[in-house]
């Protein structure tokens, strides 16, 4: 019983953290809900197993992430049942939003940044291929160290590395195919062309 107490003490502290990264991973509040409810009673059972004194968000963020490449991965998704409009704002998209509104000190890539929406960035992010959406999402929306990635997503460091780069790219080049439907870009004199 001292176990079950531990257990509630402790890890549903990081209930609201995980539903966040589960519903960006399912893009379904359903699937989401239940990848959570499934993720919790896997670490209530194997919380035994816990090594005290070792990170307990990785841990529950690694039981997070096996349980969905296992089960939703090969489950064909169902159409979205909710807008991703309910999810927190990302961090990429909370840097943007907190840039104050002239352009003097500004950088070249803060100004085309500011250009983007929360819904371009969600966007580009989803259109990743899972291996490297989960990688960066666990990085650049979570917080996790490579070595921490290395260890929820059960893969070697220098994997983790590539994916985040080849992930980064990939968005990069999203936003940027976003960027060019807009008509931003680069003018004659290599500045960002204003308009």
């Amino acid at each position: 019983m001292a176990d079950q107490d531990k257990f509630a003490e402790q890890a549903l502290e990081f209930s609201d953290a995980l539903y966040g990264a589960a519903l960006r991973m399912t893009r379904n509040a359903a699937d989401a809900e239940d990848l959570i409810q499934e993720t919790y009673l896997k670490a209530y059972r194997g919380f035994a197993s816990f090594q005290e004194g070792t990170n307990l968000k990785a841990w529950l963020y690694r039981i997070l992430t096996n349980t969905f490449i296992n089960s939703y991965r090969a489950k064909q998704r169902r159409p979205e049942e909710s807008a991703l409009d309910d999810i927190e704002d990302l961090y990429l998209y909370k840097r943007i939003g907190a840039l104050d509104g002239g352009t003097a000190g500004k950088s070249a890539e803060d100004e085309v940044l500011e250009r983007f929406t929360d819904t371009d960035v969600k966007d580009a992010i989803e259109s990743l291929p899972e291996q490297f959406r989960i990688a960066v999402l666990l990085s650049d929306i979570e917080g996790f160290s490579y070595k921490e990635i290395s260890d929820i997503m059960e893969i070697p460091l220098g994997t983790v590395m590539s994916r985040l780069h080849r992930g980064r790219k990939a968005l990069q080049k999203a936003l940027v195919d976003v960027g060019m439907r807009r008509g931003l870009g680069l003018g004659d004199d290599g500045q960002i062309a204003r308009d």
